[in-house]
């Protein structure tokens, strides 16, 4: 027996990896291979003849560098099975350089389609025209809901995605009774909005003050980082509908005596899972202590009027029960929750690349050098887990020589004030921050994320994604991030899973009862007190 066959060339074509040469002898192109090699072939053949390759359901959900991990959209996964992963071996050092893609499901932000306009939601024509002069004529999803439950005086507990639209889903129900119902001379706010940070504060203070400006209404910001004085010159004996604070900054003007809270028709309380935290919530309590919420919407024509309450945030805030039952009855509070809460956003996509310590550096500057040239005029977020780390980083970026701005609690008041709102209007396209950024705040310019730092919790990780593929944003938006250490391999395995049975990230409903502390924000507002 020859210890060599010829072959035509197409048998090359069924994954033989021999560099063999070409025949001379043949009018047809062969090559040359071992006798071993010709009998493996053989017995493959033989072993799949009649075999049918069928196609692959669907679009491709989770691509990966080894193609027998991948999965299709419509390949279904059972309940109590466990799916491969190809994060499985993460937390081994050999592991590094592999990664995953979740691909884009949609173009677009899967609303439920409302044909409705703000005009069939009985709301006043003059505040209905301020919202056609901003170009704001359908409501999103979470405002059909939670604006007639507003104005029917029920107490609301509203727990949406990011980005869905919450802020006018409050903002306008409050706007249209300050509006509708007659009011004295008092100086005292008729409505309070508390936020966690002077950022988010910032933003719904312009959002209002937008909506009010042919309305007469007053709106006003008081935030923390500021002395006494300063505070106290936001109270001036003027007439007040509209106060947006922070509650460090509120409770120290409840103290001085330099406002009070007697005279409130609304109190929301927005981003409630950071502001119900187990050091934010005692806070809020102190605040709530000075207001009298109401219990029935018949608490609200009384001559002793009290407050209408309404929660809003992107998790769904169970735990408020502990302090919201010192305050008013928990069965006047309504639920409106998103069907799609807690979910990964099938219109973004989001890559994950297992990557040593040393080498985030190289694979960051590489992604900002690609996102500059391939998209000019977008924004970056990059966020990191701590002050000192946003402070090194950002002395490495300007050796790379790209252009940012940093936002971090640490940073003195007048230095960090306007500091997004120049990342907003398109001054800088990146921003290196900390979670102080990941609340609330609109970015629509904003098409990448990437997480330097991979977040501590599966709540921080929706919440930075949130920051791309918003309501009204014209980017597409991706997600990236950094895997390093073994504690991020299993928060990316619980990614992973959801992402491959198409469910609810796990633990959340759990986690909310004793809310996962975001102990960036939370040092940020003490160092303000």
């Amino acid at each position: 027996m020859l210890p060599f066959c010829v072959l035509p060339l197409r048998a090359w074509s069924r994954g033989l990896g021999y560099s063999l040469r070409y025949s001379s002898t043949s009018d047809l192109p062969v090559i040359h291979l071992p006798r071993r090699a010709q009998q493996f072939l053989e017995r493959r053949e033989k072993k799949h003849a009649g075999e049918v390759q069928a196609p692959r359901a669907g679009r491709l959900l989770i691509s990966s560098r080894r193609r027998e991990l991948n999965q299709y959209s419509r390949e279904t996964c059972g309940q109590w099975e466990k799916p491969p992963l190809v994060s499985q071996g993460w937390k081994h050092r050999k592991s590094r350089g592999d990664y995953f893609t979740i691909n884009r499901q949609r173009e677009q932000r899967p609303w439920p389609e409302t044909e409705e306009t703000f005009h069939s939601l009985s709301l006043d024509p003059s505040l209905v025209s301020s919202l056609d002069v901003l170009n704001i004529t359908s409501p999103t999803w979470i405002q059909k809901q939670a604006i007639p439950a507003l104005l029917q005086g029920k107490n609301v507990l509203c727990a949406s995605e990011t980005g869905s639209g919450k802020t006018l889903a409050y903002l306008v129900p409050i706007i249209h009774r300050l509006i509708t119902h007659e009011c004295d001379s008092s100086s005292d706010p008729r409505s309070l909005i508390l936020v966690p940070s002077r950022e988010l504060g910032g933003q719904v203070t312009s959002v209002a003050r937008r909506l009010c400006a042919q309305l007469g209404l007053s709106v006003r910001f008081v935030g923390g980082g500021h002395g006494r004085k300063a505070i106290a010159n936001q109270f001036r004996d003027e007439p007040l509908d509209v106060l947006v604070a922070t509650p460090g900054a509120l409770l120290k003007a409840l103290k001085w005596g330099k406002v009070s809270l007697s005279d409130l028709h609304y109190v929301v309380v927005d981003e409630a899972d950071t502001l119900f935290d187990d050091t934010f919530c005692e806070l809020i309590e102190g605040i709530l202590s000075h207001t009298q919420i109401a219990s029935r919407p018949s608490d609200l024509q009384r001559l002793d009027r009290k407050a209408q309450l309404a929660v809003i945030g992107a998790t769904f805030p169970r735990g408020v029960a502990k302090i919201l039952k010192k305050v008013t009855d928990l069965g006047s509070i309504e639920t409106i929750k998103s069907k799609r809460l807690h979910f990964l956003m099938p219109h973004v996509q989001q890559v994950f690349k297992k990557i040593k310590g040393l080498d985030k550096i190289h694979e960051l500057v590489e992604t900002l050098k690609k996102q500059v040239a391939e998209k000019p005029g977008t924004g970056v977020l990059v966020f990191c887990n701590s002050s000192s780390t946003v402070n090194w980083l950002g002395y490495l970026l300007d050796d790379h020589g790209i252009k940012h701005v940093r936002l971090h609690g640490r940073m003195p008041a007048d230095m960090r004030s306007g500091i997004f709102e120049t990342f907003q209007k398109g001054q800088h396209d990146v921003l290196v921050c900390t979670d102080i950024a990941s609340r609330g705040l609109d970015s629509l310019r904003v098409d990448t994320v990437v997480n330097y730092d991979f977040p501590p919790t599966l709540e921080d990780y929706l919440h930075r994604a949130g920051r791309v593929g918003r309501v009204g944003s014209e980017c597409k938006g991706v997600v990236v991030s950094f895997v390093t250490h073994a504690w991020d391999v299993e928060l990316v395995q619980k990614i992973e899973t959801a992402a491959r049975k198409r469910s609810s990230l796990p633990g959340l409903e759990s986690s909310i009862k004793d809310p996962v502390k975001s102990s960036d924000i939370i040092k940020e507002e003490q160092q303000t007190l």
